[in-house]
């Protein structure tokens, strides 16, 4: 049972001496009752208190990590049912199944395939997080051949999937330094699993398909045997099914604080591509950590990364970039000045329609707390004051020997106090950024 925040607060030092980041011991103890702190930030806090406390200040879905270094997906640690009320900590990880039956030609194809699918939308990469080996031929070394060959060409997490011991440890003796997740672990075979998950100190999924009764009681063998590191699979289940018991556990974990589903979720989605498609799209919203999916079409997981970004994009905070002086397509000291806001997609769309005009030119970002050009200059974060800072602490002014300045259509209202206050011409851009190659294009003509 979780403690109140007035059980919590009679745990710790009540020295009310800020250095967790919160003015009181018992504002404190109400972060960590709501989840919203880890009892690590108190550091005055005694080892026995610490005990106590270790299973209430613990997130309500445990924090996995799947391999090692830069590459490492970490999952769980998520607190809301719903992203407007704090935030979706950790996006989805998509993975591709690749069969041990494949030649090492196909493994090979399919590496390269999980590998290089990717793109960059405002300024994040949109990536693969695993790949999934799976034994199908159900010979230990043909299982083994099929790891090695996926590892060596790969810096992505692996997942190894056989519910036989003896395959999955061939597979582990190649891969466990990269820490993969062992899949998986059910009722039959769960205390080899789980001791295999110890020996080679990696993950492991909990796997039972005939109700969340059952999978709860597996996990708490699984835990009481030693492993901490657990992710929960339901098996295969109808839309609608699925949604429910996501739902479910999701509530329970999240706001009930019931451990023995308070894990990550991972499911695999093998079947038809479209309907593949249509459930990854689903699961993504709602709410599972890791998907294994058989088909990686770019028409599939374009749109699907996008939804992701989408999901896991702190509502509160806007994608933003660095405001500074941005060069784009080589300009010099003649090239056009032009200045937008530091939101990521407005930047980006900007410098994307420069770019496409093949026109040098010079990009003023200024910084509006990532707010858009229409919305910073309603709430008074861009303003003529500020775009004459930014342009004086990028340097701007140095680098430019003309005296224009191009702004944005929709803040034309700005233009004569921005002539004022800067000195210089003040050209009114078009609207949307989309008729810039035309205006800039005019521009140099001119």
């Amino acid at each position: 049972m979780a403690l109140t925040a007035i059980e919590i607060y009679k745990l710790l030092p009540k020295t009310n001496c800020g250095k967790c980041g919160v003015p009181t011991c018992l504002a404190f103890a109400m972060k960590l009752a709501n989840k919203q702190a880890e009892l690590s930030a108190c550091p005055d806090v005694s080892e026995d208190a610490k005990t106590q406390l270790q299973e209430s200040a613990a997130p309500p879905i445990r924090l996995v990590t799947v391999g090692t270094g830069e590459q490492a997906v970490e999952m769980g640690n998520e607190t809301e049912l719903f992203r407007h009320e704090k935030t979706f900590y950790h996006p989805t990880a998509y993975s591709l199944i690749i069969e041990d039956t494949l030649s090492p030609e196909e493994l090979e194809a399919k590496v390269k395939e999980a590998s290089e699918l990717g793109f960059e939308r405002v300024g994040q990469i949109l990536k693969m997080g695993m790949l999934a080996v799976k034994a199908v031929s159900g010979d230990p070394a043909k299982f083994a051949e099929a790891v090695k060959t996926v590892s060596s060409k790969t810096s992505l997490p692996l997942i190894l999937i056989s519910d036989n011991p003896g395959i999955m440890e061939e597979g582990l003796k190649i891969a466990s330094g990269k820490k993969p997740l062992i899949h998986a672990a059910n009722k039959d075979n769960w205390e080899a699993m789980a001791n295999l998950a110890k020996q080679y100190e990696c993950p492991l999924v909990a796997f039972d398909d005939r109700g969340l009764d059952e999978l709860a009681e597996l996990t708490q063998n699984i835990k009481k045997a030693g492993v901490a590191d657990i992710m929960l699979d339901f098996g295969k289940k109808s839309l609608g099914e699925a949604m429910r018991l996501l739902t479910i556990i999701r509530r329970l974990s999240a706001k009930k604080n019931f451990r023995p589903l308070g894990y990550p979720v991972i499911l695999s989605l093998e079947g038809d591509p479209a309907k593949e498609a249509l459930h990854a799209t689903i699961f993504t919203m709602k709410y599972t950590a890791a998907l294994m999916l058989n088909d990686i079409s770019k028409w599939k997981m374009f749109p699907l990364f996008t939804l992701r970004q989408n999901i896991y994009t702190d509502p509160q905070i806007p994608i933003q970039v660095k405001p500074e002086l941005y060069e784009i397509n080589n300009p010099n000291e003649n090239s056009p000045l032009l200045f937008t806001t530091n939101f990521s997609l407005t930047y980006f769309t900007v410098a994307g329609d420069i770019e496409n005009s093949k026109i040098p030119s010079y990009l003023q970002v200024v910084d509006t707390e990532g707010l858009s050009v229409m919305t910073a200059f309603a709430a008074g974060k861009l303003t003529p004051e500020m775009v004459v800072e930014a342009l004086e602490k990028s340097g701007a002014n140095t680098k430019v020997k003309h005296n224009q300045i191009v702004i944005p259509g929709m803040v034309a209202r700005m233009s004569a106090k921005l002539n004022e206050k800067s000195g210089r011409e003040v050209l009114v851009g078009p609207r949307e950024s989309s008729g810039l190659p035309k205006y800039l294009k005019g521009l140099i003509k001119g």
